[in-house]
């Protein structure tokens, strides 16, 4: 007698839509429509275990062959399984060397703002700032270099505070930058997210020059974004925002200039906000961050209004189809995200590249995990003189790798979601490598409508994709 042949579970989740059955295979991350005779495979082996024989004979012998093909074609995937052991998704069970390649530099820990719900740790008034110093962010680039001399692309991130406050710094930076780079052979990138309060023509001008990637942090009309991004004093600062943010849209032509939005407790019209800082004032790109886990938890959204966030962010999503039909982008990047790791199969071990392919340094020249663990009590991984720490890092990184005996083992989404941020799980959780189970329930159904939509464009309008998904790489 054969083998019993059963469905892996694990391996395959199934979306409707409409009269469609489309198989998502969690391994590989990549889409499938469901013919007629997989349908059926699957049905069968659901409905009761069997052998290959039998199954042979619940589908038809005269479509033996074709069966035959498809289930070979079905194992080979493993979402059919005759109980062999099943092929690790990931190679490897341990990391042991990583690939810098982006470094983020904490310039100044001093802000000319005071925004309530701020998660930096190591964040201080004006005139209280710590600044990086020439030679930190010089090294800074040297361990950048060293560790991953085999890059041919690198990007420098400014952050901070407000980067923008130490402003010759990053000119120097900047410079030091293009020239040690071109001499190698290699690109280098420049990235940073601001407040946009420092703005002025000249500035910039001279981002546009440098082909600056700009964020601009800006929550929504002034109702909105005054509730928490204020003055030291407490002012409101949505009007010098939109004056500054429409002077940058109008001069700015190098790169799109996208609009971070930190969504907090009582905030939760996605629609709305999108609109205005979409249509109203002309950013290529909206992105929302819902704040779940902050230190202070009267910004938190509760669950309810968590649901309300997911919820409204699929309306936004249906708005994003229809116009995506029409062959128009509408810049939700939450969902644009989202449909590129969907077309391009992204398949990821860890939540991010924190740590892999990325570390920040503070003042002191202390690597950090990430820009939101500078000033935190999370063990930094080395400095910028004595280069990475790889054994520290590289025994963190593997505690999260190892997803065994966590809800991630065997859940749908582990190679899009891989646990949920770092910092997320931080802050709620006191342990970074503990998954973020507060919203895993939102995350599946978001991602479900994600397939649903991707799936609708690429039968409605597939050069959306040629248009605006694949372009992303090139930036």
């Amino acid at each position: 007698m054969g083998a019993l042949l059963n469905v892996v579970e694990r391996n395959v989740h199934e979306v409707r839509v409409e009269d469609e059955r489309l198989m998502f295979h969690v391994p590989s991350s990549s889409l499938f429509a469901a013919d007629e005779l997989t349908a059926a495979i699957i049905d069968s082996l659901r409905a009761n275990t069997c052998t290959a024989e039998e199954l042979f004979d619940r589908l038809g012998a005269s479509s033996r062959g074709a069966v035959s093909e498809t289930l070979s074609e079905l194992m080979a995937l493993e979402v059919v399984s005759d109980g062999s052991p099943l092929t690790p998704e990931f190679a490897t069970r341990r990391i042991e060397r990583t690939a810098i390649n982006t470094v983020v530099l904490n310039v100044n820990t001093g802000c000319n703002l005071s925004c309530t719900y701020c998660y930096k740790e190591d964040l201080d008034t004006p005139s209280a700032g710590r600044r990086m110093d020439v030679e930190t962010a010089k090294a800074s680039v040297e361990m950048l270099l060293k560790e991953s001399p085999d890059e041919l692309r690198y990007t420098v991130v400014f952050f901070g505070g407000e980067p923008l406050s130490n402003r010759k710094l990053i000119e120097h930076v900047v410079e030091y930058c293009e020239l040690r780079f071109r001499a190698l052979g290699k690109q280098v990138d420049f990235v940073m997210t601001t407040n946009a309060t420092l703005l002025t023509e000249e500035i910039i001008d001279w981002l546009d020059s440098h082909r600056f990637g700009l964020s601009i942090s800006i929550d929504g009309p002034r109702k909105i974004h005054d509730l928490n991004r204020r003055t030291v004093g407490g002012s409101g600062t949505y009007d010098v925002v939109r004056r500054k943010v429409e002077m940058l849209l109008k001069r700015y032509r190098s790169r799109p200039v996208g609009a971070r939005v930190t969504l907090t407790s009582g905030v939760t019209d996605i629609e709305g906000i999108w609109d205005h800082l979409f249509n109203e004032l002309g950013f290529a790109e909206v992105g929302f961050a819902p704040v779940t886990s902050g230190q202070l938890d009267t910004f938190n959204l509760g669950p309810n209004e968590l649901a309300d966030v997911f919820a409204n962010m699929k309306a936004l999503g249906r708005r994003y189809l229809t116009e995506a039909l029409e062959n128009r982008n509408i810049g939700f990047s939450n969902l644009h995200q989202l449909i590129t790791d969907l077309h391009e199969g992204h398949k990821k071990s860890l939540p991010c590249g924190a740590g892999l392919k990325m570390l920040a340094v503070d003042h002191k020249g202390d690597l950090n995990l990430c820009h939101r663990f500078t000033g935190s009590t999370l063990p930094t991984f080395g400095n910028v003189r004595d280069g990475v720490a790889q054994e520290q890092l590289n025994d963190f990184l593997s505690q999260r790798l190892d997803r065994s005996g966590t809800g991630c083992d065997s859940c749908r989404i582990r190679n899009l979601c891989s646990g949920g941020c770092y910092h997320e799980s931080y802050a709620r959780y006191g342990d970074p490598a503990h998954p973020t189970y507060h919203y895993c329930e939102l995350m599946r159904d978001w991602i479900d409508f994600g397939i649903e939509v991707y799936s609708r464009i690429i039968a409605g309008n597939p050069a959306f994709i040629d248009n605006y998904i694949t372009p992303r790489k090139a930036h």
